[in-house]
């Protein structure tokens, strides 16, 4: 009868505070005390709060007083976190069909957190976009990005110019004081002629009276997300680097050397009017797709990869099969000396944002007409002789 009582008293109990009875029954059974570790929410934890930390000392140096470069083994943490998986998820889930009636809500909350000005897109109605992949990849009204008359060179996309200039001792600058070494970004080089002494730059300059420039340009989540040709040349080979997937805003460009030399990456290159001309798109966290419309064979952002590895397609043929853009996705064959891309027209799109940097031989007279930091959009004039 005892027993009894105290079993209906511990039901009373149980209704009325439900939640110490759990913890009276994990005490007897000795579970439910602590979760299973689950190591990828761990490690997401730690690290946000190891990068968290980075940022927020940072913050606290002087103004003026350069950051210091990430360590080996810092690099190495931040590389070592699930960038590449968690971006094809991230690409899956841009796939997703949003209901009809959760679509303006859902872009309206990004257009206000990033600032996207939708009066330059092609269709302003925010119901017209399936999914937020749609929404990332809309196209633009086809007069609100003319093309400069007066620069041989145009901007190849929307964004921030991070940084510009003439290549010196085969070294690039990502951004200032942080650089990059070319042959690590380019990749190996046919040499011209017979003199092995030269340098990588030499190997790639035409002529003694040019010199090899570059510029960068840094796409941010609300920018356009399409890139375009900066001239008139023809694209001889593409090469593509499997890689991390780091973030390539300005602060990690600061911290992280050579960060665009272990993104992944896809290199264009070929000949302009004055020599050497290449155009990379560089991959990014949440970026793992690069598309270039005149290669459909591309395929970025694998599972599997090896480290240092890199993939060539070369666009001269003999046959003279080589297949250029007509338009998004259309092809017709030209002949065997490349790929025509004209100044102004689409090469390829990006899922989200991230960074494209020309490398190109001129005459030792071209100027930019930049500043570091400005904001440019497609077609705007990046320099003249």
């Amino acid at each position: 009868m005892a027993a009894a009582l105290r079993g209906v008293r511990s039901g009373v109990i149980c209704r009325v505070f439900p939640l110490s009875c759990s913890f009276q029954r994990s005490l007897n059974t000795g579970r439910g005390l602590l979760p299973r570790p689950r190591p990828l929410p761990l490690l997401l934890l730690t690290g946000g709060g190891y990068l968290g930390y980075q940022h927020y000392r940072k913050r606290g140096q002087e103004d003026g007083a350069p950051p210091p470069l990430a360590t080996p083994t810092q690099v190495a943490l931040y590389r070592s976190f699930p960038t590449r998986l968690l971006s094809r998820a991230w690409g899956r889930l841009n796939g997703v069909e949003l209901p009809t009636w959760l679509r303006k809500p859902v872009y309206s909350l990004y257009i206000w957190t990033f600032g996207v000005n939708m009066q330059e897109a092609a269709v302003e109605d925010l119901h017209h976009y399936r999914n937020l992949g749609e929404f990332f990849r809309r196209r633009l009204k086809p007069a609100v990005r003319p093309i400069c008359a007066s620069s041989c060179l145009i901007s190849p996309a929307d964004g921030r110019i991070l940084h510009f200039g003439r290549v010196k001792n085969s070294e690039v600058e990502q951004v200032k004081g942080v650089t990059y070494s070319l042959e690590n970004f380019l990749g190996p080089q046919k040499r011209r002629g017979s003199d092995s002494s030269s340098s990588f730059r030499d190997l790639l300059l035409s002529s003694p009276d040019n010199d090899l420039f570059h510029a960068v340009v840094y796409l941010a989540p609300g920018d356009y997300h399409c890139f375009h040709s900066p001239t008139d040349w023809r694209v001889e080979l593409r090469r593509h680097f499997p890689g991390s997937l780091m973030s390539v805003n300005p602060g990690v460009a600061r911290w992280v050397k050579e960060l665009f030399c272990l993104n992944e990456r896809v290199v264009l290159t070929g000949q302009w009017q004055h020599g050497f001309f290449s155009l990379t798109a560089v991959g990014a966290t949440n970026v793992g797709s690069i598309r270039v419309y005149f290669d459909q064979e591309l395929q970025t952002n694998a599972p599997h990869y090896s480290k240092g590895s890199f993939h060539d397609r070369n666009y001269v043929a003999a046959d003279d099969q080589v297949l250029r853009v007509a338009g998004e996705g259309g092809a017709v064959p030209v002949d065997g000396e490349g790929v025509a891309l004209h100044r102004g027209e689409a090469v390829g799109e990006f899922n989200l944002g991230s960074t494209i940097v020309l490398l190109f031989e001129a005459p030792k007279d071209f100027n930019f007409h930049l500043q570091p930091g400005q904001r440019i959009r497609v077609g705007e004039g990046l320099g003249s002789f």
